[in-house]
């Protein structure tokens, strides 16, 4: 079973995490990793902390001359900025005093978190709820896109809205033209809107959100299960992809937009292809249909909300004394939309993985591939003469 681990906090010594599950055999290095990384730590509307960082996964175990051998596979990223925060970051005591972080930031974990763990220094919340943790999911994900890869699976990501300006549908989507745009927007027009909203808001003190698309296609008919509410895969998609920082809300295929519709309009019809595959005329389901995939691309959408931290903060109140105060501020970012849809393509990734594995098993990746052949082959329709 494909499965991770992270730990790690923003500003501590470097971010850590454990990946298992992952099949002997599969070509494995830093610099595929890396790659995944950098695309993270992109994006207009970016913070300082994105100038300081330069995030590589070092690989301390589970790969050998460049291939997994079937162990756990572990991931390191040291923080560069942890040299500017030895004391407030510690793990040993410390001779001076280090001064608490008590002003409380709407919209962040800091009041939830510093009373449930029973904390007067909301520094020890924020450390661990921040996006930071993000870049640990990202370079496990990249470890599940390369598996993926393997089984002619692709995972692409595009920006559909910014701060209330929405992109027109582009079909087919040139996935380079959006690599290179800095909004990672398929629609030039509308990156050019979302560019205004990122600048006024940034002028303003305050910051955007947004609307990313995840797509995976290549998926096989047959990933997830109808029988268990656990095991249906557009429930493991929606968990992956709410657990990402400032997400409020998921939908998959045509999602909210079905509440207008009747169910002619809505379920997709089914057909044979020329090829003799089976495909359905149109993929409102978004590629799932009873939890389980029907060999469409998967489409994922999320929302983004505007990230707590503001150069012109919120009032709020303080966690110690109770009077009110303005919220903490802590360098941050005035829009991370475009960085939410790579990490939102990490959480697809992982969960594809888990499913494929689930589905095809294997110690090593060619017992895998073959049994994905050998039930590829059995998954075709059956001719009027069978």
């Amino acid at each position: 079973m494909f499965r991770f681990l992270t730990a790690g906090e923003s500003h501590g010594r470097g971010l850590v995490a454990v990946v298992e599950g992952v099949p002997a055999g599969l070509a494995l290095d830093e610099d595929y990793i890396a790659s995944d990384l950098a695309r993270r730590q992109g994006g207009y509307g970016r913070g300082a902390r994105m100038e300081i960082e330069h995030d590589r996964a070092e690989i301390i175990s589970g790969v050998r001359h460049g291939l997994t051998i079937g162990s756990p596979i572990s991931l390191l990223i040291w923080n560069r900025d942890w040299e500017n925060w030895k004391q407030e970051m510690s793990v040993s005591p410390v001779e001076r005093d280090v001064e608490p972080v008590t002003r409380l930031r709407p919209g962040h974990a800091d009041l939830s978190g510093a009373v449930k763990y029973s904390l007067n220094d909301v520094r020890s919340i924020l450390e661990r709820a921040s996006a930071r943790e993000t870049a640990n999911r990202v370079a496990v994900g990249a470890v599940a896109r390369k598996l993926l890869t393997e089984f002619d699976i692709e995972i692409h990501s595009h920006t559909i809205c910014i701060g209330g300006r929405w992109s027109e549908k582009v079909e087919p989507i040139d996935w380079d033209k959006v690599e290179r745009s800095p909004l990672r927007c398929a629609d030039s027009g509308a990156e050019k809107d979302m560019r205004r909203a990122i600048d006024e808001a940034r002028e303003a003190g305050d910051s955007v959100g947004g609307v990313f698309e995840v797509i995976a296609s290549g998926v096989p008919i047959g990933l997830g299960s109808h029988v268990h509410w656990d095991r249906k895969l557009d429930c493991s998609i929606a968990r992956a992809i709410m657990s990402i920082n400032a997400i409020k809300g998921v939908e998959i295929g045509a999602g909210f937009a079905v509440a207008d519709l009747r169910g002619s309009q809505v379920h997709d019809v089914i057909e044979v292809s020329k090829e003799g595959q089976w495909q359905h005329i149109t993929n409102r389901a978004g590629g799932i249909e009873g939890g389980i995939s029907n060999g469409e691309p998967i489409i994922v959408r999320a929302v983004v909300k505007p990230i707590p931290t503001m150069s012109k903060p919120l009032p709020s109140a303080d966690l110690q004394t109770g009077q009110t105060v303005e919220a903490h501020v802590e360098r941050s970012d005035v829009c991370v939309v475009p960085a939410a849809g790579v990490i939102g393509e990490a959480a697809l990734a992982a969960v594809l993985a888990e499913a494929l594995l689930e589905k095809f098993g294997g110690d090593h990746i060619s017992e895998t591939l073959r049994n994905y052949r050998s039930y590829r082959e059995s998954t075709k329709p059956r001719s009027k003469h069978d």
